[in-house]
């Protein structure tokens, strides 16, 4: 017993150690982990000698971080990224399994030994990937959800590539293992399918059961249950176990628990990756990595450069930009954790000898670690990353109102607050506007809105009012969400982008919301009017008419449902308001596209072509 204490402190005291050094040279927290693991692994001190078995183990940290990842995707927006799951996925991994497998062949590989090399640096490792999306805040956004779409496809790929391992294989059996494969086939469908159905009628009511016994430590343990069956079933049907978990964590997306559980999960996740990144780090064999250098250094540059390029030409041939490009291109060219699994059973096999395994998982596991290092070089290469000193971090804040951002919207909005003496807590993660802001006598502490962790620690759970005032939709409909589920005795005020985006926020059931521009455009129409020469009263009715108009469509599109898609792109172009100029001797006062100043009145107004808001 003590010897295995030993052990568990040796693993916390070298992360504890390792990865503060690493994150204060600003090498990220993942580098921290990897080089901590192979001081302590069997190449290093020698304090484990089964990496391995550990490996295995740690494995439940990317499973922990794909039903969180899950969490955030309810079925509608997954069924939304089909399109670059299974057609950007499918482009990227043609593309650089090709270009992968001809490089293997020139590094002097054979065929088949080329193309599992190629299959295995094909599957990047989502480990790292999401690990870093999550520390940029990416996840949720745009080009974060193409990566994750591709990073899907390839936990879906595993399965199909082990099965052409598999007929790879010398004498792997004819047609009675051809009998088996269809049988495991059959097996995996019947597993994801009880999956699903296990998911959409016993989940919600097991945790609202859970919920009325009020007892939290049993809340955890039932989040835990969850994670931790989903991955087994999937793992006994011999599919991917983060599948599993991602599958569970998307099954309870639309469940009013998720933000509980994603709470309770939390702190596992958090120890189960760091453990997972050690134990890559023990995995690296520095005798192979010596014995073979040439090889090993060689295969590296050479694999992430071509895979770097692939990805980076399929990225921009679905019109992503260059900077997402090149940024996508970087942080997917290392191989994967399961290229360990994938390079085990071609050994196994027989399809490729044990010295070249062994040299083709250090190939990947030295890509993993330079991962890291080559997002630092392309950040440096940028812009430095804004530096935190005399900024302070929300935590163990408290106020009557809660402002989240503090961009134009909000330092506007803030100043009767202000003036009036309210107890104002503001928020934003923009450095450079924090500190001007200071430089102006204002108070805003750094923090993410969108994590609940931040909004706890900024006083949202004592708040009368939480004030969401940042600039994107996407963000707003995240903290509304999140504080709707945990917050409800704030009073929640919401900027709006547009009429699209109120209806969904009104859905959401927000206490007050507006449009960013609407009323300062109606209030500068109102002054055009009067600049061509249209009476103060006259141009004020029409601002009052436009103004009704446009809450009876904005009701009637309320009522329609319109917003619920979050993914749907909608033009917010109103009918122009039915509302007749008024007329001086049969001429139209003030002019317009359609009718020019001095012109005869034409067609209705309502039969006008539609003007943007």
């Amino acid at each position: 017993m003590a010897s295995e204490l030993v052990r568990v402190v040796a693993l916390l005291g070298a992360a504890i150690v390792a990865v503060p050094i690493f994150q204060r040279l600003g090498l990220g927290s993942v580098l921290g982990y990897l080089a901590a693991g192979l001081a302590i692994g069997p190449h290093g001190l020698g304090w484990f000698t089964d990496p391995e078995a550990m490996l295995h183990v740690a494995e439940l940290g990317v499973v922990m971080f794909l039903f969180v990842i899950g969490l955030e995707m309810r079925p509608s927006h997954l069924w939304g990224l089909r399109r670059a799951i299974f057609g950007l996925g499918a482009l990227q991994i043609l593309t650089c399994s090709v270009v992968l497998t001809g490089v293997g062949l020139a590094l002097g590989l054979d065929l088949p030994v080329a193309a599992v090399g190629a299959w295995g640096f094909v599957l990047t490792s989502t480990a790292i990937v999401i690990q870093v999306l999550t520390d940029r805040g990416d996840v949720a956004q745009p080009r974060g959800q193409q990566i994750v779409a591709v990073l899907l496809f390839e936990d879906l790929l595993i399965v199909p590539l082990l099965a052409i391992v598999s007929l790879m294989a010398p004498d792997h059996g004819g047609d009675a293992e051809g009998g088996s494969r269809l049988a495991k086939v059959g097996i995996a469908m019947g597993t994801l399918a009880g999956l699903i159905t296990a998911g959409v009628w016993l989940l919600n009511p097991l945790f609202r059961l859970l919920a009325i016994a009020r007892a939290r430590e049993v809340m955890t343990a039932a989040a835990l249950l969850v994670v931790l069956g989903a991955a087994l079933l999937m793992d006994l049907g011999g599919l991917s176990m983060a599948m599993g978990a991602f599958l569970a964590g998307v099954l309870l997306a639309e469940s009013t628990f998720r933000h509980q559980i994603e709470a309770d999960i939390e702190p596992f996740r958090g120890i189960l990756m760091g453990l997972f990144f050690l134990s890559v780090g023990m995995a690296l064999d520095v005798g192979v990595v010596t014995a073979s250098w040439p090889v090993v250094v060689s295969g590296v540059l050479a694999m992430m450069a071509a895979k770097a390029v692939c990805v980076y030409a399929v990225a921009r041939v679905t019109r992503a930009g260059h900077a997402d490009a090149l940024d996508r291109a970087v942080l997917m060219a290392q191989g994967g954790e399961f290229a360990f699994v994938l390079f085990a059973a071609a050994v196994g096999g027989g399809v490729i000898g044990a010295e070249v395994g062994a040299q083709l998982t250090a190939i990947v596991v030295l890509s993993m670690a330079l991962t890291p290092l080559a997002m630092l070089a392309l950040r440096l290469r940028r812009s430095p990353a804004p530096s935190l000193d005399g900024i302070e971090v929300a935590e163990g804040l408290s106020g009557s109102v809660l402002m989240v951002g503090f961009g134009r919207f909000g330092q506007v909005a803030s100043q009767a607050l202000l003036a009036r003496g309210v107890d104002l807590t503001i928020i934003d993660n923009d450095v450079e506007m924090i500190r001007t802001a200071t430089e102006f006598g204002f108070k805003v502490y750094y923090g993410d809105g969108t994590r609940l962790d931040v909004l706890r620690a900024s006083g949202a759970g004592q708040a009368r009012a939480i004030a969401v005032c940042v600039e994107g939709a996407e963000a707003a409909d995240r903290i509304v969400e999140l504080a709707r589920a945990e917050f409800p005795q704030a009073q929640l005020l919401v900027r709006s982008y547009d009429r699209i985006h109120s209806v969904r926020l009104v859905q959401a059931g927000v206490d007050y919301q507006i449009r960013e521009t609407f009323e300062s455009a109606l209030r500068f129409g109102e002054a055009a009017l009067r600049a061509v020469g249209v009476a103060d009263d006259e141009a004020a009715e029409i601002a009052v008419e436009i103004r009704r108009r446009d809450e009876a469509r904005f009701e009637s599109e309320l009522a329609q449902g319109m917003g619920a898609g979050r993914d749907q792109v909608v033009f917010n172009l109103p009918r122009p308001v039915p509302f007749t100029p008024p007329q001086r001797e049969g001429r139209v006062i003030g002019g317009g596209p359609d009718h020019p100043p001095d012109a005869p009145a034409a067609a209705p107004p309502d039969q006008r072509p539609a003007e943007p808001e």
